[in-house]
């Protein structure tokens, strides 16, 4: 019987060995990598072509939106499912519109989630509340991202940065400028565009608009 590869990328060891665990008990899974953060998930995806990457949405030195798109882009084939302990609306738009299969909540139980992987494997959707809930929000809401325009180039670039997930210090020391410098054009951003938090940005950022307009100012 042929098996499912999996990877793992999840920052929190506790995660990933639990995973291992209760994957691994599946007679046709097979975890064929577990990584702690993007840049490493992203190196063992290239050498083991997953048919299935569980991800966290948030991790060290490359996650989020990031990292699902440079995934979907190094192994076109591999189906993408998020499991973050982030439930929020706003990061489903986000890790959707970016190319993941699926989204779950680490709340989901294990059965939820052998499901999911099987799901996607199989080449058939997957409905979840949380992907259900998020199309329905999306049909009543008509969010612009024509403030995009009123950004400076730098303060497109802090925005690229903030979508990508990184922090304001990651920022500071990417950019050669201080933390405080960062926050003030984070502040901007956030003005001009309309949003109260990091959160309200990744529901902006969920738009194919702006997030083709970050990748366009990342080239």
């Amino acid at each position: 019987m042929s098996r499912i590869r999996i990877l793992i990328a999840d920052d929190q060891a506790v995660v990933r060995e639990g995973l291992e665990r209760v994957l691994s008990d599946q007679p046709d899974l097979w975890v064929v990598a577990s990584r702690a953060d993007g840049e490493a998930a992203l190196a063992a995806a290239k050498s083991c072509d997953p048919h299935v990457a569980l991800l966290d949405m948030r991790m060290p030195e490359l996650g989020g939106v990031a990292l699902i798109r440079k995934l979907r882009e190094l192994c076109p084939r591999t189906r993408v499912l998020v499991l973050s302990m982030y439930e929020d609306t706003h990061y489903v738009r986000a890790a959707l519109a970016a190319g993941a299969h699926g989204y779950l909540g680490k709340r989901s139980s294990s059965q939820t989630l052998l499901d999911a992987i099987r799901r996607l494997h199989a080449g058939r959707g997957l409905e979840t509340p949380l992907a259900t809930d998020t199309r329905r929000d999306r049909e009543h809401e008509n969010v612009s991202a024509e403030n995009t325009e009123n950004l400076s180039t730098r303060e497109r670039e802090i925005m690229r940065l903030v979508v990508q997930g990184q922090t304001s210090r990651q920022i500071a020391d990417a950019l050669g400028i201080g933390k405080s410098t960062v926050d003030t054009y984070r502040a901007r951003v956030f003005r001009k565009l309309g949003v109260e938090n990091r959160a309200a940005l990744f529901e902006l950022a969920g738009q194919r608009a702006l997030l083709a307009l970050a990748a366009d100012d990342a080239e």
